[in-house]
């Protein structure tokens, strides 16, 4: 029997369905950027349905907002009448949007592990492929890539066989636990010059919380963010998370980096760093001590100090760099170079993808 395509008429969703379902996907990035704030969001929406007619008389962006509010996405401020917040559906929601955006839809794993760097018998197919060799288990041989390897070898014979030397086995992957800490830039310079990028950071930070949740969720994840001092934040509170008039501790959030993961009983630690630019604040018994004018030897010295604790730790840093400034990019080499850990310099745009490649080879060389 022939397999085909079968067609028919197209048929348009309910309007009113349609209609939310645009609506709510512009919604939940607006409310992003407006760090949780609905009314600010929602304003936004109207003056794009002014510009771009993203409702019409059958749905009109009041049934918008009470189908919100039926569906359990917002609900009524106590404190404020008329004004609104977003529920804990909605937060969920935010953190599995960005997850799809910047990652790709993903299948929810079984195991929630990691990879180590030692192949070997263990207890999920990796993706590498070798040659058989005594010891290995039937389930290992991959009989497509064994009978291609013997079509090739011998075919032409015309006496078909399949050997040992044709077999090919898939590489199984020990696993482990892994805890990370998630550091998040919020200094003033986040949103200096007209470009926007803290949202980029909150996205990923959600993305990667989402991501380990789902895939990963004998792993830990701990999220902190650091301006003229550092502080823990929890994954729900990502979507609220804003920029302040700071300057940039990164000592300040190292340490609280190492103190976290010090607590944690897994064999393998890491720190991720969002930042873009470079320390310019230490906190000192009299008050602050800032310098935002050039590297500060003695902000940088200290910073430095710590890569090397971590080092010793066997907590290796990937830093996200985003920026491009020469003399930024020579103390993020120094302090990769001491730490023995990873940089990245990148856009707003590849930020997500690199972050996520870099978990999930869970920093292999390093570790």
């Amino acid at each position: 029997m022939a397999l085909g395509f079968r067609f028919q008429d197209f048929v348009p969703e309910e309007s009113g369905e349609k209609g939310f379902d645009t609506l709510f996907k512009l919604f939940m990035q607006l409310v992003t950027i407006t760090s949780g704030d609905v009314g600010e969001a929602l304003q936004w929406l109207n003056e794009l349905d002014k510009q771009y007619g993203l409702t019409d008389n059958d749905y009109g962006m009041g049934d918008f907002i009470e189908d919100l509010k039926k569906k359990g996405y917002i609900d009524e401020n106590p404190q404020e009448p008329g004004a609104f917040n977003i529920t804990a559906k909605s937060e969920q929601n935010i953190r599995k949007s960005a997850l799809e955006e910047i990652f790709g839809k993903l299948k929810k794993g079984n195991s929630g592990n990691h990879a180590t760097p030692h192949s070997g018998q263990g207890d999920e197919a990796g993706t590498d492929m070798r040659s058989y060799e005594f010891g290995d288990t039937l389930e290992q041989i991959q009989m497509t890539e064994s009978l291609r390897n013997a079509q090739l070898n011998h075919g032409l014979s015309g006496d078909f066989m399949l050997t040992e030397g044709d077999l090919e086995v898939r590489d199984t992957e020990h696993k482990t636990q892994t805890s990370t800490v998630l550091m998040i830039d919020i200094s003033h310079s986040m949103i200096l010059y007209g470009e926007d990028r803290i949202t980029p950071a909150k996205k990923v930070a959600m993305a990667l919380a989402e991501l380990v949740k789902q895939k990963y969720p004998k792993d830990f994840l701990d999220v902190i963010v650091f301006g003229n001092d550092a502080w823990e934040i929890k994954v729900k509170d990502l979507p609220y998370l804003q920029v302040g008039p700071y300057h940039t501790n990164t000592v300040a959030g190292l340490e609280l980096a190492m103190d976290l993961l010090r607590k944690r009983k897994t064999a393998n630690k890491q720190i991720f760093m969002i930042t873009d630019g470079k320390p310019t604040c230490l906190k000192e018994p009299t008050g602050y001590y800032k310098n935002s004018f050039g590297l500060d030897r003695k902000v940088v010295n200290k910073t430095l100090n710590l890569a090397a604790a971590a080092r010793r730790l066997k907590i290796p840093i990937t830093t996200f760099m985003i920026a491009q400034d020469p003399y930024l990019r020579e103390f993020v080499e120094e302090f990769t170079e001491v730490n023995q850990g990873k940089a990245y310099y990148s856009g707003l745009k590849g930020l997500g993808h690199l972050v996520f490649e870099d978990y999930k080879k869970n920093r292999r060389k390093s570790l």
